[in-house]
């Protein structure tokens, strides 16, 4: 949603009912999304305002229309920002991107879904909640785990953890899309990966 100061960063739309119908994919001033994960999304709503606000420019359209008393208006799909929103250089330590980092994996045996947050030096023994000593676990191995150490629970890491950078989470991100993704918004989304020859 936009504010009267323009700052986009924080203001992503995560899974209000106007994302359901005609999201545009917001760009930054680079034509690059704002945010892998999540997408980088407006309701079709915000995303009109920011026309009539001069704050965007239209890249695609749906084929539905919004019409006011004056005038007709297409849906935009994709929007790129007049100016450039420098993106941020540190990841928030939230439980979703903690998931995220660890690809939605419990990083002791592997398994998906059902996923909850281990300690891997127990908060009883002296564990501080950071990105590298937080991992994903499934409820079993964090049930097996319990406040014991690394060593003496019989787990292994699949991998240490540590605090991601913006782009390896970007990376990660491109790898999880959204359960919906309107054609128009592709050439946009995977511009950096390889092209088929």
């Amino acid at each position: 949603m936009l504010d009267d100061h323009g700052d986009f960063r924080t203001h992503f739309v995560r899974e209000p009912a106007g994302l359901r119908h005609h999201p545009a994919l917001v760009l930054n001033a680079d034509f690059r999304p704002l945010s892998y994960y999540p997408l980088s999304l407006w309701p079709w709503q915000e995303a009109i305002k920011a026309v009539v606000l001069d704050r965007v420019q239209i890249i695609a359209e749906y084929d539905e229309v919004v019409r006011s008393q004056k005038e007709a208006i297409r849906i935009p799909s994709v929007v790129v920002l007049k100016d450039f929103v420098k993106p941020q250089k540190r990841v928030a330590f939230t439980r979703f991107n903690l998931f995220l980092r660890d690809e939605f994996c419990c990083q002791y045996c592997g398994a998906r879904g059902d996923l909850t947050f281990d300690h891997v030096v127990p908060r009883s023994r002296g564990g501080v909640t950071s990105w590298e000593n937080v991992v994903a676990a499934c409820s079993p191995c964090n049930l097996k785990k319990a406040n014991k150490s690394l060593r003496n629970s019989g787990l292994r890491l699949r991998r240490p953890p540590r605090q991601p950078t913006t782009e390896e989470m970007h990376a990660v991100g491109r790898r999880f899309p959204p359960n919906f993704l309107h054609e128009s918004w592709m050439d946009y989304l995977y511009w950096d990966t390889e092209l088929d020859s």
